[in-house]
């Protein structure tokens, strides 16, 4: 089914609602994401961020509202149909194939979605143009000059990168990343979300974070939530600014830092 009115946005909900019993991890979320906007998700811990991310992706059925990518009402696809759609998401723990090499890993993701892996045996030679595509998605992460290093061996904001990579090569429409910093030194995390910026303006990209520097660094736009609902959306200073965010989340001292 579509959705005209959602046209000019890549991803939207409407009205979603999730309780696990008596508690209420998802209220009226209402969003539009426009095409290419590099969107922060904050809030603190059990602010229903991740939840949010389960509902998107599939992983969690809302007990009401909508979920739209693009034109298309997505509320009852399952992930892998989502992910098939365009709406593609990291997790806060990597799950990378270690005995293989960046090119190997990442060749092997544009074979799934190719839907030649079946035949992977055959070796990775025979698959020269998967190969190529592998190694510009390397090459957009500056992952190339390790790109035939074998996983276990990369630097731990390289693996992370690396995960980012298994995602683009799914060709996806929006990119949910949750937490893609979480674990990587600051100087790695810089590093990371530098490449994160400089994807391609045909993917919108909605990232949770708890580094606030990364936030107002990276983001065009911020979502807070609180309680399972969006307390308000705005530009980084528009967030650092506003009291409420600085009475749940941020903190006097640092909102008047960053306003």
């Amino acid at each position: 089914m579509s959705d005209s009115s959602a046209n000019d946005h890549a991803l939207s909900t409407r009205g979603l609602n999730k309780s696990f019993g008596s508690l209420v991890v998802a209220s009226d979320i209402n969003l539009n994401l426009p095409n290419g906007v590099r969107y922060a998700l904050i809030g603190p811990n059990g602010a229903g961020k991740t939840t949010l991310i389960n509902l998107i992706t599939g992983v969690l059925r809302p007990d009401a509202g909508r979920i739209i990518l693009g034109a298309d009402d997505i509320t009852a696809q399952a992930p892998e149909q989502r992910v098939r759609l365009g709406l593609v998401r990291t997790h806060q723990i990597n799950s990378l194939f270690p005995h293989l090499t960046a090119l190997e890993s990442v060749t092997l993701a544009v074979c799934e979605r190719r839907r030649v892996a079946q035949t992977w045996w055959r070796g990775l030679s025979t698959y020269r143009s998967e190969i190529d595509e592998a190694y510009d998605i390397l090459s957009a992460l500056t992952l190339a000059p390790v790109c035939n290093r074998l996983t276990r061996a990369l630097a731990y904001g390289q693996q992370r990168l690396l995960e980012i990579a298994l995602a683009l090569a799914a060709k996806p429409k929006v990119l949910l990343l949750d937490e893609p910093a979480a674990g990587v030194p600051r100087e790695e995390s810089r590093e990371l979300f530098a490449a994160i910026a400089g994807l391609s303006r045909d993917i919108t990209v909605l990232f949770i974070e708890h580094d606030m520097d990364l936030v107002f660094r990276f983001a065009s736009r911020v979502i807070v939530m609180v309680g399972g609902r969006v307390l308000l959306e705005g530009t980084p200073a528009e967030i650092a600014a506003d009291p409420r965010v600085r009475a749940v989340y941020l903190g006097k001292t640092r909102s008047e830092a960053v306003s």
